[in-house]
C-alpha cells in the first residue's frame, strides 16, 4: 500500500451544499494530488478525484486509484482528515 505523507483539507463556504471541501494529499513525500473534492452524499461525505471536462461535456478523472482497495484507503485517509480539520469562520 502507498504511504500517505500528508493530507490537507480546505473547507469550502459555498451556496452549493454538495461541495464541502477540497483536499490535497502527498504520497511517499514525492507526489502531490490536488483538487480532490469532498462532496455531500445521501450516505455522508465522499470524495471525487480531480477531473476535467471533455469536449462532449463528460467529466473524466485525470488521476485515480486503479483498484477498489486503494480507492477505499485514500477515501478513508481524506475523510478522516476532513473530519479532523476545523472549519474556518
Amino acid at each position: 500500500m502507498v504511504n500517505i505523507s500528508d493530507v490537507r483539507v480546505r473547507h469550502i463556504k459555498s451556496d452549493n451544499n454538495k461541495l464541502l471541501a477540497v483536499a490535497s494529499l502527498i504520497i511517499d513525500d514525492c507526489f502531490a494530488v490536488h483538487d480532490i473534492k469532498i462532496l455531500s452524499g445521501d450516505n455522508g461525505p465522499f470524495i471525487a478525484m480531480p477531473s476535467r471536462k471533455t469536449p462532449d461535456g463528460e467529466f473524466k478523472d485525470i488521476v485515480h486509484p486503479i483498484n477498489a482497495e486503494t480507492r477505499e484507503f485514500l477515501s478513508n485517509k481524506i475523510l478522516e482528515a476532513f473530519a479532523n480539520t476545523p472549519k474556518e469562520d
